[in-house]
């Protein structure tokens, strides 16, 4: 079984929310690891296990960061990690696949699918302290799903004139991944 490991440094998870009932709030987390386990013909037979340090998040903006990790909004304090674990994943064309699995957000799980596309593998250099260490094989994936907040406990809202609201409810996540292929 080929197991592809996400590189640090290369592999980011994004999102988006609808600010002020105008606008988006784009924000990321860039320490994200984890592994596809499988060969892509057999997506049967793939796995999927990725873990988010919640205390990376960036927005842009310190204050808001800071928002964002207390109790209202991801409560880092005492969730620190997002995670999610596939439990099927189904070929949805030549390169395209269905992934669901379990996402965990504040200590609550629940089922997501994700869209992912396989955007190809490459023999590459591998440097580490200074020295080509390749040449390694690596893949790039991206995946994106849709969350209501509110499904995970992320509740914190502040109410507008006229019925809006400060934060949306939906949440487009999109993580982008490059994995090298384990050798050993």
């Amino acid at each position: 079984m080929t197991t592809w490991t996400f590189e640090s440094g290369h592999t980011a998870a994004g999102f988006k929310v609808k600010h002020m009932m105008v606008t988006w709030i784009r924000g990321s987390f860039n320490d994200v690891h984890g592994t596809i386990k499988g060969d892509f013909d057999d997506p049967a037979n793939i796995s999927v296990e990725a873990e988010i340090d919640a205390g990376t998040v960036w927005s842009g903006h310190s204050m808001r960061d800071e928002h964002l990790k207390g109790e209202g909004f991801l409560d880092v304090k005492n969730h620190p990690k997002i995670t999610f674990k596939s439990t099927k994943v189904e070929k949805a064309g030549e390169n395209n696949y269905k992934v669901t699995g379990d996402l965990t957000i504040r200590g609550v799980t629940k089922e997501v699918v994700l869209d992912a596309e396989y955007l190809g593998s490459w023999e590459t250099p591998f440097w580490e302290e200074g020295v080509d260490k390749g040449p390694k094989t690596r893949a790039g994936f991206v995946a994106i799903t849709k969350i209501n907040r509110h499904d995970f406990g992320v509740s914190w809202q502040s109410p507008m004139d006229k019925g809006g609201v400060v934060v949306g409810d939906e949440v487009f996540i999109t993580i982008d991944v490059e994995a090298i292929r384990d050798t050993s």
